[in-house]
């Protein structure tokens, strides 16, 4: 096969983050500051679900824990005086695969977030807390290569899982994201 697992993912979950990036309407939600903190406490709560389920399905802290970003969510809540929240039901990720699709939801939400922070920071000033969607400094490149071999190393027999992974993983963010707070 020519096309990288990446690619092949990229494009399984093509329609789910098109849905996802539709109906969050991200610039809408950090148009004010309660709004911008909302969607923080949402994206805390999704965090703290996926990622206790993503590090015990790949086993492997070296590798996932550069990766984590609930400390970020924390102290931007934390700066902005917000509580945590709820959160969703934690995702069942049956092995690497599975866990390499979540984390692809993830980690690619670490690159499109550096845009966000810039909007938020041009918005509400360089003042407010953007540890979240400051991303990952000079780190994140390294980072997402790196993701990408792994993703690219899984055997052919999990991506099926990666895949299905990845798309049920988009689905989850936009509706617990675009979920009504009533």
């Amino acid at each position: 096969m020519s096309d990288s697992l990446h690619a092949r993912l990229r494009d399984a979950t093509h329609a789910a983050h098109e849905a996802l990036e539709r109906d969050l309407d991200w610039e809408a939600r950090v148009a004010t500051l309660p709004g911008y903190r909302a969607l923080l406490v949402r994206l805390r709560g999704f965090h703290a679900a996926y990622e206790p389920a993503i590090g015990a399905a790949l086993a492997d802290a070296a590798f996932f824990d550069p990766r984590r970003r609930l400390l970020a969510l924390d102290a931007d809540l934390h700066a902005l005086d917000a509580a945590t929240g709820q959160m969703p039901a934690a995702p069942c990720l049956d092995g690497a695969g599975a866990a390499l699709g979540a984390l692809y939801v993830l980690e690619g939400s670490t690159l499109g977030g550096a845009v966000i922070g810039r909007h938020v920071a041009r918005l509400h000033g360089e003042d407010v807390p953007l540890a979240y969607y400051a991303g990952r400094g000079r780190a994140t490149g390294p980072l997402w290569r790196a993701f990408r071999e792994r993703l690219d190393g899984l055997p052919e027999a999990e991506a099926a899982a990666a895949f299905a992974a990845g798309i049920a993983t988009f689905e989850a963010m936009r509706g617990w994201l675009t979920m009504s707070e009533g």
